[in-house]
């Protein structure tokens, strides 16, 4: 059972990986929880497991041991129910640059089977709330990168999800257009209360907007807190500082590309 007010719950999570007696703990003995309508920031240098973890919490990994609740809903078992309480905005694009906008979102209701006059009802709303109802029928491949982002947004808050992961929902664009899309993410929690589960390597996104912090590295959680309790434990002024004194390493850029993302889009719906 979910505990008071928790939609995320993981406890002593471990994912290995490699052969019996080679294995490699690519998450390691991991638990936290998340609160409903919380915004939390999972942070951690490359390859420290927070890719690893988002997958399983998502239903695209299964853990080899440990427990996740979803929005009550063990990913394992109740995989469907889990993908209805999520979405999720990949660190690439995956949007089909040959579809309208749209089309796009068009394409992904069907996928959720939302009835088509609902549909049709939530995604001019959704559109609007984007600023991006004027260029509905335009092809998404004339899009720049905010208005993809922007799109992606639209899309995964489609079919109502109570939570919302972001990988990386703003690499790449210029700090205006980050801006913009994070007061987007802002609005939409502050009025709708859903839960927000993401990473960057912007460092001051996450001191700016998060209500709590999880620092990963190794696979272990090595720090949770708010902002102003990471800095004051490490006895440092920014959440840059107090994170490179925590795990010695620069935020990077997590490795995969598109087309990753797009095969592991393709495995959520055809498991």
């Amino acid at each position: 059972m979910m505990e008071n007010n928790e939609i995320i719950s993981v406890k002593n999570l471990i994912k290995k990986f490699g052969a019996t007696g080679h294995e490699f703990a690519a998450v390691d003995d991991i638990s936290f929880s998340i609160q409903r309508g919380e915004i939390f920031a999972f942070l951690g240098p490359n390859g420290a497991g927070k890719s690893t973890t988002i997958k399983m919490l998502t239903t695209l990994l299964l853990p080899t041991s440990g427990k996740i609740l979803i929005n009550g809903f063990n990913p394992t078992v109740d995989q469907d129910r889990v993908r209805e309480s999520f979405g999720i905005v990949f660190q690439d694009q995956s949007l089909d640059d040959e579809l309208t906008a749209y089309e796009n979102m068009e394409f992904h209701g069907v996928l959720y089977h939302i009835e088509n006059s609902l549909r049709k009802n939530r995604i001019e709303e959704l559109l609007t709330f984007v600023e991006l109802w004027e260029r509905k029928n335009d092809l998404v491949k004339t899009f720049s990168g905010g208005m993809r982002r922007r799109l992606e947004i639209a899309r995964g808050l489609l079919h109502h999800p109570k939570i919302f992961f972001l990988d990386e929902p703003t690499l790449g664009l210029d700090p205006q257009t980050r801006n913009h899309i994070w007061s987007y993410i802002q609005d939409l929690n502050e009025k709708e209360q859903i839960t927000i589960f993401f990473t960057t390597h912007y460092m001051e996104e996450a001191d700016r907007v998060a209500d709590r912090i999880a620092v990963i590295d190794h696979g272990k959680i090595i720090r949770q807190g708010t902002s102003e309790t990471l800095k004051q434990e490490t006895k440092t002024t920014s959440l840059e500082d107090a994170f490179l004194q925590l795990t010695g390493h620069e935020i990077r850029d997590e490795e995969g590309g598109a087309m990753e993302r797009m095969r592991m889009r393709r495995r959520m719906w055809h498991r």
